[in-house]
């Protein structure tokens, strides 16, 4: 399986991502013609050699005439569908917008149609999430695994006057994904850089178990005293029944909800994405019988889930613990019995043998329509899964085509009110919206450490 890590040392931008897979190997001369095909007039992605703190990495700049458009999510969907993308290439750019819509949406409270991408919307974002979608694609990525996501901290400069690190629409994207301090005084993550992880990562924590092949480094524009403020990405191959994600347990303990209300709780958090629901019994204090209610999700669906925790329960609080798990890869796999077809579910890899389980729901409604004992169907499905399965291929790689839902929380990075986060990324050779000039970092003084 083709894995790669994104090492967010001092946070991540577009233009650092765009840079680093670049720099891993992505072709740049496609790139650029991707970039090329999406009418923008006088557009150039240009690529510096820099030394960060003693490190060689890979600068991306964008250079273009001044401009002034206020674009809406629609104008940037009819940029990109008329391009020459791929159809998973414009998949994940569009995935990223859309996120960066949303998030911008809640933040400003107006539709996502009616956002006005001031800075999102300008040339260079628009070339890093392009860029960074094609250059993904390229690098033929199974897998991708980040590690936690340093904010940065402090305050920085927006259209809306001076504003916490991270910014509303920077912090509505990162919902769900893991954190960690970096003792910076900067906007370490820009708005495009979170939608790239909300979009692109699979999994979070360290390196995995992989052969590296190869590694790129891209860097954001600011320097810091005793840290090199690049991005690195190793790209290599992991086994392929080696399987690890990074999961999220929710919890909240009830003492006053009826044995009813919790199971509706139950169908609700199961309807609504979580992976696994159970219920404990426990006894709380002053002997009060009580109930811990569980649910295991994945970091993009913690918020809805915790919604309808609150919403359902009236509970004050939900505890949260993010977790590493191993899994198995799985597939459905359809056998067939005396009485009819049987859907199961087909599990290999992390050294155990094959195993196979037939679904309940199948199992009952054959047993149902055939009138025969559950316990029949099942022992029924079981031995055609011993015929069936010995004539099934080998396990097979399944790639990840990242279409998954990260597109659906969040917004984009820079909406009108986020001019202040491509000021980090760009150097000094251009501006984000303006022209080649470099009023893009002056105007943030501080920015990000990374870029846009």
């Amino acid at each position: 399986m083709r894995t790669a890590w994104l090492e967010c040392a001092t946070g991540i931008s577009g233009d650092m991502t765009l840079a680093a897979l670049i720099d891993a190997g992505a072709d740049v001369q496609v790139v650029r013609a991707a970039i090329q095909s999406l009418g923008l007039p006088d557009v150039r992605l240009r690529l510096e050699t820099v030394i960060k703190g003693g490190f060689r990495s890979l600068h991306a700049l964008v250079d273009h005439p001044e401009q002034h458009a206020h674009r809406h999510l629609a104008d940037i969907r009819a940029l990109v569908e008329r391009s020459v993308l791929t159809a998973r290439q414009k998949s994940l750019a569009l995935q990223m917008f859309q996120v960066i819509a949303e998030a911008e949406s809640r933040v400003h409270g107006v539709s996502v149609e009616t956002i006005h991408f001031h800075e999102v919307g300008a040339i260079d974002s628009i070339v890093d999430i392009v860029g960074t979608a094609v250059a993904f694609d390229l690098l033929k990525i199974d897998r991708l695994v980040c590690n936690a996501v340093p904010p940065g901290r402090g305050y920085v400069r927006i259209d809306h006057g001076i504003c916490p690190v991270p910014t509303p629409g920077t912090a509505e994207i990162l919902k769900g994904i893991p954190l960690t301090v970096v003792p910076i005084d900067a906007e370490l993550t820009t708005p495009t850089g979170a939608a790239i992880v909300k979009v692109l990562a699979d999994g979070f924590g360290p390196l995995p178990a992989m052969t590296i092949e190869s590694i790129g480094c891209g860097c954001g524009t600011m320097t810091f005293p005793e840290r090199a403020n690049v991005l690195r990405i190793f790209i290599g191959t992991a086994p392929a029944d080696v399987q690890t994600e990074t999961v999220t347990l929710l919890e909240t303990t009830l003492d006053d909800v009826t044995g009813e209300a919790v199971g509706f709780v139950r169908e609700r958090l199961t309807a609504a994405g979580a992976l696994d629901v159970w219920v404990i019994p426990v006894q709380m204090k002053k002997g009060r019988p009580g109930v811990i209610v569980s649910c295991l999700c994945r970091p993009g669906a913690v918020t809805g889930l915790e919604q309808v925790l609150f919403a359902e329960t009236g509970t004050l609080g939900v505890r949260r613990l993010q977790l590493e798990r191993s899994v198995r890869q799985r597939e459905s796999v359809t056998v067939q019995t005396v009485w009819g077809p049987v859907l199961g579910k087909r599990g290999w890899g992390q050294g155990a043998s094959e195993t196979f389980a037939p679904e309940f729901e199948a199992c009952a409604a054959v047993a149902a329509s055939a009138g025969v004992p559950l316990r029949d169907v099942y022992r029924a499905a079981e031995a055609a899964w011993v015929v069936q399965g010995s004539t099934q291929k080998a396990p097979r790689n399944h790639s990840h085509d990242h279409s998954h839902d990260h597109s659906h929380d969040h917004s984009h990075d820079h909406s009108h009110d986020h001019s202040h986060d491509h000021s980090h990324d760009h150097s000094h050779d251009h501006s984000h919206d303006h022209s080649h000039d470099h009023s893009h970092d002056q105007k943030s003084g501080q920015g990000d450490g990374s870029g846009r």
